[in-house]
């Protein structure tokens, strides 16, 4: 239901007072911080604290630098100036900032001001022009028109419900902001990743090229002793065909390496294929830091951005709660109008010419309150999916770092145990070498010997690569890439 009535400047003026005076109310719920139940610590924290490491534990902000490897910090660099989705994450802050500036609008008063001058030639085509022609001497066929208004119009906001619309906004509005850091930390924690996998590929294919010539030299001396009949014709088989899994892996790792380095392009914002020589040479994997574990479950509400985003998407949906118990209420707007009219420019804002309107408007959704009841019930069905998101969004994150910290550890012993037979087998190695030139070993013993240690130190590379990825993993898991302020970021209720 409409209605427009037409009232005096004193009595616009009272309304506009008394509509002032109610502002301060508003329908709906009051957002709380929602409560989440928290364990004290991580459960494999311990064992994460308890690796040995030569690598101090870096600040969490900056987390990449403490794996001390140059080239990785200027990947890292390079991705976060150039990656294109953080980019896109960028532009949709705009965007939601420019809805969140149009909520805000709508709480005040809007104006305009219109000014036109009009001149028309008449047609003495037209009938009635030519009829006043012929019966009015000296007719003119030409006509003004000037005008100057201006206006303005206000809802009056009694019900709240444009301050709930504001709340969402604003609400929106800080929740695409933890996306975007959500998105950096994204691209941080997948270039640092991409370029663990790129060294270890590396890696790998610099010794699968070594156990190729091994290999081939076991064949070739397998292959000497069963022409003599001092070897089976089996074991000359077996040594073929450990040749062939051999080679076989080489052009498997050396599409690995050109989709990961490809990948590596991507993040950095540049065409696939860039060369790179700082890249494209093999380098060491970078050794896993140590990391910090002293701040429990409760600091990933703070840190995670995920966290945020799904807290933020909780308070404006319990603002648009409110948004839509206002339509049970009537709404009410001013509108103001003063101008000049006139045919002649030289009259313009002279008393005749002159006038105004003040105007005040009542809408109502009095016969449609089923489908008020309807969009209440809906918001309040998205609030309580907003709540359900936030809480598994808290359960994904400790998940994530319990994951993330079991791999660490696990995989940060296998290490240490490979590396602990590595050692013994290079020993092993050097005693052949050290027989074979005093001819108590033959060559295919020391051949046999390489192809033992190549084989541990396959295994070995794996298990250093899992542990900096899992590393990385629980960086990323924790939040760490940037400097989460406690005092703007939302509060959560923790209970043990």
């Amino acid at each position: 239901m409409r209605a427009t009535i037409k009232m005096s400047a004193s009595s616009v003026s009272a309304l506009f007072a008394a509509a002032v005076l109610l502002a301060g109310c508003a329908v709906g719920p009051d957002y709380h911080n929602p409560s989440v139940s928290l364990p004290a610590t991580f459960a494999h924290a311990p064992e994460v604290a308890s690796r040995a490491t030569a690598q101090p534990g870096p600040l969490l902000s900056t987390w990449w630098q403490g794996f001390d490897d140059p080239e990785m910090n200027r990947v890292i660099d390079i991705a976060l100036a150039q990656n294109l989705d953080l980019a896109q994450a960028m532009a949709r802050v705009s965007e939601v900032r420019a809805g969140l500036e149009s909520a805000r609008s709508a709480l005040l008063p809007s104006a305009e001001f219109d000014a036109q001058a009009a001149r028309a030639h008449l047609s003495l085509e037209d009938p009635n022009v030519a009829a006043q022609a012929a019966s009015l001497p000296g007719y003119n066929r030409n006509s003004y028109d000037y005008s100057v208004t201006a206006g303005a119009t206000w809802e009056i906001d009694l019900a709240g419900g444009l301050r709930r619309s504001a709340e969402a906004a604003r609400a929106d509005y800080e929740g695409s902001q933890a996306a975007m850091v959500a998105a950096r930390l994204e691209v941080i924690s997948s270039a640092a990743d991409t370029y663990v996998l790129t060294r270890t590929l590396q890696a790998r294919l610099q010794l699968a090229q070594q156990e190729t010539a091994t290999q081939q030299d076991r064949v070739r001396l397998v292959g000497l002793l069963a022409a003599r009949g001092l070897a089976p014709d089996f074991q000359l088989q077996q040594a073929k065909g450990a040749l062939a899994a051999v080679s076989a892996s080489v052009p498997a790792l050396q599409a690995g390496l050109v989709s990961a380095r490809n990948a590596l392009d991507v993040l950095m914002g540049r065409n696939p294929g860039t060369p790179d020589p700082a890249l494209d040479s093999a380098a060491p994997i970078p050794g896993a830091p140590a990391i910090n574990t002293a701040t429990g479950p409760a600091e990933l509400l703070r840190r995670r951005p995920d966290i945020v985003v799904a807290e933020r998407r909780l308070a404006a949906s319990n603002a648009r709660i409110g948004e839509a118990l206002s339509d049970y209420y009537p709404k009410f707007s001013l509108s103001a109008l003063a101008g000049s009219t006139t045919t002649v420019g030289g009259h313009l804002f002279e008393s005749p010419a002159n006038e105004a309107l003040g105007v005040f408007g009542l809408r109502w959704r009095l016969f449609d309150f089923g489908r008020v009841d309807a969009e209440v019930k809906a918001a309040r069905g998205r609030n309580a999916e907003a709540l359900a998101a936030y809480r598994q969004s808290v359960l994904q994150a400790s998940a994530d770092v319990e994951n993330a910290f079991s791999a660490l550890a696990k995989y940060d012993q296998q290490q240490q145990i490979l590396k602990d037979g590595e050692n013994s087998l290079a020993q092993a190695r050097a005693s052949t070498s050290a027989g074979y030139r005093n001819g108590r070993n033959s060559q295919l013993d020391l051949v046999e010997a390489d192809a033992q240690l190549q084989r541990i130190q396959e295994a070995r590379i794996l298990a250093q690569s899992a542990t900096a990825r899992s590393a990385i993993a629980s960086f990323k898991a924790l939040g760490g890439g940037w400097d989460a302020d406690p005092a703007t970021a939302p509060q959560t209720v923790v209970s043990n």
